[in-house]
């Protein structure tokens, strides 16, 4: 079969991909270690995804990945049609020749919205808080809430690049709390340099939430991305947990989401109906699925290096250890 598109790697660190939406800034795109431009090129129109490059553990190979988030894949700018999600009937992988990258394996995190890759896989359903619809909001949700404000709990909405270093700090010490308790990877134990990169984005916002002693209690990052307002990374310090202060961040998200017209995608859970998903569902008025694409660039090396690793829903097989 003659291949209807061809792709290959460009070796930037993803200027080429870069735009004004959040995911695909060249602050985000930067403290998420982004290597490379795939660029692929259909009669249709030239699709751009940033990607981080990686050695194969163990073998002369590489395979990539987008970084964290919804990044998805752009459109470059030229006189052909647009190649934004839903303009265009989606590129159909299998058509296109990935020989050129010399890679093994690309995983895609898309953006919310039609996926302009076909075979594309649902990897969750995310929960929204959509200003189009009529809010949602738990009773139970609500006396949290204004229970904290009477207890002397405030609120403060800040431009990413406006805020100040001890709105930062205490971002990050309410964060590396949470990352600890949930004992998380070490892929998400991300540092001040990384926080300090994105939030340099005007596309960022810090929402915090101060306890009656001034101190930050729970606060999260929102960015804007793709026609959404994205809950991003956020946590809630320790000596705060037992109040839920993170209610009243969410609470002052879906207001800047009215605010600004988008809908704010709120995110899911670890899995399917856990308590993280629950705690958002309180704040959320419908659902959406998320896709990603998982291609095999050359069939052959895929398969040796995916001999003898056993059967796993994680994609390439060969990493599922």
């Amino acid at each position: 079969m003659t291949a209807a598109a061809r792709a290959e790697l460009v070796a930037d660190r993803g200027e080429a991909a870069a735009g004004e939406e959040f995911f695909r800034s060249p602050p985000f795109l930067d403290a998420e270690g982004v290597t490379h431009t795939l660029r692929i090129e259909s009669d249709r129109a030239e699709l751009l995804a940033p990607l981080v490059v990686r050695k194969v553990p163990g073998a002369d190979a590489s395979d990539a990945i987008s970084p964290y988030g919804y990044p998805g894949i752009g459109a470059s700018e030229h006189d052909r049609p647009s190649g934004a999600p839903g303009s265009t009937p989606p590129l159909d992988p299998a058509a296109v020749d990935f020989s050129a990258t010399g890679l093994v394996s690309v995983f895609v995190r898309h953006a919310l919205g039609p996926p302009p890759l076909a075979a594309a896989r649902v990897r969750a359903v995310v929960q929204i808080a959509d200003p189009a619809l009529p809010r949602k909001s738990r009773s139970s949700d609500r006396n949290r809430i204004n229970k904290n404000r009477r207890l002397g709990y405030e609120t403060r909405l800040v431009a990413g690049p406006e805020a100040t270093l001890a709105e930062r700090a205490g971002f990050l010490a309410a964060y590396e709390q949470t990352m600890r308790r949930a004992g998380a990877a070490e892929r998400y134990l991300f540092g001040a340099a990384y926080f300090e990169r994105v939030l340099e984005s005007p596309r960022t916002w810090l929402a915090l939430a101060h306890a009656p002693g001034g101190e930050v209690a729970a606060a999260s990052i929102a960015a804007a991305s793709d026609g959404f307002l994205h809950y991003y990374l956020s946590g809630s310090a320790d000596a705060q947990l037992r109040d839920s202060p993170m209610k009243n961040v969410v609470a002052s998200l879906v207001d800047l989401a009215v605010e600004l017209g988008t809908p704010l995608n709120l995110g899911g859970g670890l899995a399917r109906g856990d308590r993280l998903e629950e705690f958002k569902r309180g704040f959320a008025n419908r659902e959406q699925a998320w896709h990603v694409a998982e291609i095999v660039c050359d069939r052959d090396a895929y398969g040796r290096l995916a001999a003898g690793h056993p059967p796993s829903d994680r994609f390439p097989a060969y990493r599922a250890s």
